[in-house]
């Protein structure tokens, strides 16, 4: 059985790669109103009307012009103040700070619906290794918003749209994130301070936008007014608001889901901070089933962030109205037709996107009603984060976590060990090496310890082997004596198997699982070099491109010939043949499915992160050089000492002990009780019963 369950495992194997090569998912029945937007579900779940504006010559889709009654002549529209739009869409570009400089942005606005298509970090770039000239250039500036495309329209960020309560304030046919909004630059034209819009669509509404940039810093300030032109009535109202729609893959690997939609607050002041953020669905798109809210507690930010960078909104910590005003948020996935092609219909759907719901009241005596909030669009590092808000951890918080409990912890301990070395050296794959080094040196003693209970053990085994086949003979048919007479001969010989002999590879795994949690996620890594054409130590090597799309179990898609997987693949076969083959026959199957190991490892990590492919090549080499070289300089010693007893070899005795104690009861039983014949309950009822 044994030597047919390494064959076992490689068969299934082969036969799921068959399986997700050759056989294609069946594909999904559409449901009905698939594709349809976001506003439309918003505006039937609000009641609000479908009808066509009147005076529309345009047909509804899928129905001829002869079915179509003539619409009632309208009233015509009489406007309350001023009317305020602009006669054409324009975009603006914007570079806020210095190039190079934290802080420095290139913002896309446009006047249709008062948008920010698209914003990008000056001092951070979407590939290493640039010339000075190129870091200049905004094309190379990481993306953190950008729009997607769904027919002819875009999408935009720090959108406004109108609810239930405040749809009375813009026209039914001219949504607010879909008018045209009159736009103009503020500050200089070499170092714009922001960007205002203005919209009054004559409703006695005239709306105020204003996005200002922070210098030397990743916040933008958001300014929403709502100025009293003659409004019909007071009171409370409410909106939506969409701090980013969408932020793109970073890196878009699997073992890391991203972009995900994010919210956090506390349901009572003092309580902890709650951090929920979207999750996988079955159709491959990404989604918490309930919307997020806050009970008295405050709003903490909402947004969407991928791996290494993040958009989130926040009140004006002090302005006690704006806190007041976010309520809660809601989640929705954002359509991007240029995924929707061939068999990727389901990638169309990869962008979540959170809309925090706003609170307020219409302007009273003062005739405007101004809400301020604050936007970070940034790098996901702690300091940062941290340094605008410590409720901004949240983003990271859930980043470090691991399916193992203490995880977290070792991992965090790694990269604070990493960022002091690396300091030192300069370089964040020799930071790795010199980790590895490390660990190898302080696991040494235990190690040899250990290799050395090992050896004496396995020398133990072989002489005792004779003993063992003799026994095996005697007791061919009788599993149970020969279990008991090896045990015997086990205890006699102090035979057992030490109990640390594992130990430093249990110890060592915490260490990997640590390091692959922290090279999964820490922004620290990002595009930093090794040597050669190792430019990225946070993802893999990518040594030469095949020009491949194919997608394995496993592995992922194989896109790149990645070199440090196959290496390290190697390097851990070769050590595994330098270990000793040991005496035990259960040991020896061990060791022979640990075999297989390697190419799990190689197959598992293949499309991950070059730095744990790094610190897997440094482990083996250096345990093929303690093993080929200093036990040559310095052997083990696996000379047979007096036996001592163990914690083993106790264990054993009393099981021994146990057991004789149970035959020796058993046998006492039937000495004195024979075949039933004792004067058990009902032998003495029954002659009590004949004497009466």
């Amino acid at each position: 059985m044994e030597k047919r369950l390494p064959i076992a495992l490689v068969l299934s194997f082969l036969v799921l790669m068959a399986w997700s090569l050759f056989v294609k998912p069946p594909a999904e029945p559409e449901e009905d109103g698939a594709g349809a937007g976001a506003a439309d579900v918003a505006a039937s779940e609000e009641g609000a009307s479908t009808e066509a504006p009147a005076g529309a010559d345009a047909s509804p889709p899928g129905t001829s012009a002869a079915t179509v009654e003539p619409a009632s002549p309208a009233p015509a529209f009489q406007p309350v103040g001023a009317v305020v739009r602009a006669d054409a869409e324009r975009e603006l570009e914007l570079t806020f700070g210095t190039p190079g400089e934290r802080g420095s942005f290139h913002a896309v606005f446009t006047n249709r619906g008062a948008l920010l298509r698209e914003l990008r970090l000056g001092d951070w770039y979407v590939r290493e290794r640039l010339s000075a000239a190129e870091k200049r250039d905004p094309a190379n500036w990481a993306v953190v918003v950008q729009p997607a495309r769904s027919g002819d329209d875009l999408s935009g960020s720090l959108a406004l749209r109108t609810q239930a309560s405040s749809r009375a304030l813009a026209l039914p046919d001219e949504p607010l994130d879909q008018a045209l909004w009159v736009a103009r630059v503020l500050g200089g034209a070499d170092a714009p301070a922001g960007v205002e819009f203005e919209y009054a669509p004559g409703t006695g509404a005239r709306f105020v936008k204003r996005v200002l940039h922070v210098p030397d810093s990743y916040e933008l300030r958001l300014e929403l007014e709502i100025h009293d032109e003659g409004l019909p009535k007071t009171g409370p109202v409410q909106f939506e608001l969409t701090p980013a729609e969408v932020v793109p893959q970073e890196v878009g690997d699997r073992f890391y889901v991203e972009p995900l939609a994010i919210a956090a607050g506390r349901t009572e002041p003092d309580d902890a901070l709650v951090v929920k953020s979207t999750k996988r669905s079955g159709d491959g798109r990404r989604r918490e089933a309930e919307a997020f809210r806050v009970g008295n507690g405050p709003f903490g930010f909402g947004g969407v962030e991928n791996k290494y960078f993040a958009l989130v909104l926040r009140a004006e910590p002090t302005d006690p109205h704006s806190v007041a005003s976010l309520r809660g948020a809601s989640w929705r996935d954002a359509w991007d037709g240029e995924h929707a092609r061939d068999e990727q219909t389901e990638k169309a759907w990869m962008f979540p996107v959170t809309d925090l719901q706003v609170a307020t009241t219409l302007p009273g005596d003062d005739g405007v009603r101004t809400l301020r909030y604050r936007a970070y669009a940034g790098p996901k590092k702690p300091a940062e984060l941290e340094a605008v808000s410590e409720d901004l951890l949240g983003l990271v918080h859930g980043d470090l976590k691991a399916f193992l409990p203490g995880v977290e912890s070792i991992a965090k301990l790694l990269l604070v060990v990493l960022r002091s070395v690396q300091s030192v050296v300069g370089n964040w794959g020799v930071a790795i090496i010199l980790l590895t080094f490390a660990m190898r040196a302080l696991l040494f003693p235990l190690n040899r310890r250990s290799q050395t209970a090992m050896a004496r053990y396995s020398k133990k085994m072989k002489r005792l082997q004779p003993q063992i086949e003799e026994l095996k003979k005697r007791y061919e048919k009788d599993p149970a004596k020969l279990r008991k007479a090896q045990g015997e001969l086990m205890q006699k010989e102090g035979a057992m198997p030490p109990l640390g002999g594992c130990l430093p590879m249990f110890l060592q795994i915490p260490v990997f699982f640590g390091l692959f949690t922290a090279l999964r996620t820490s922004i620290d890594l990002r595009q930093a070099p090794f040597y050669g054409w190792i430019t990225d130590l946070s993802a893999p090597d990518r040594l030469l491109h095949l020009n491949l799309d194919t997608h394995l179990p496993f592995v992922g898609t194989i896109e790149y010939l990645n070199v440090l997987p196959l290496i390290m693949m190697t390097l851990m076969i070769l050590q595994q043949r330098f270990m000793p083959k040991p005496a035990d026959e259960q040991a020896a199957r061990m060791q022979k499915m640990m075999m297989f190991m390697p190419i799990v490892f190689g197959v598992f990590l293949y499309n991950y992160a070059a730095g744990l492919s790094l610190y897997m090549i440094t482990s083996s080499t250096l345990g093929i050089v303690e093993m080929s070289v200093i036990k040559k300089k310095w052997p083990i010693d696996d000379s047979e000492q007096p036996a001592k007893p163990g914690f083993l070899a106790k264990l054993a005795e009393k099981q021994l002990e146990q057991q004789k104690r149970m035959q020796g009861m058993q046998r006492g039983g039937k000495g004195r009780g024979g075949k039933g014949k004792g004067p058990g309950p009902r032998g003495g009822s029954k002659r009590k019963h004949a004497s009466r």
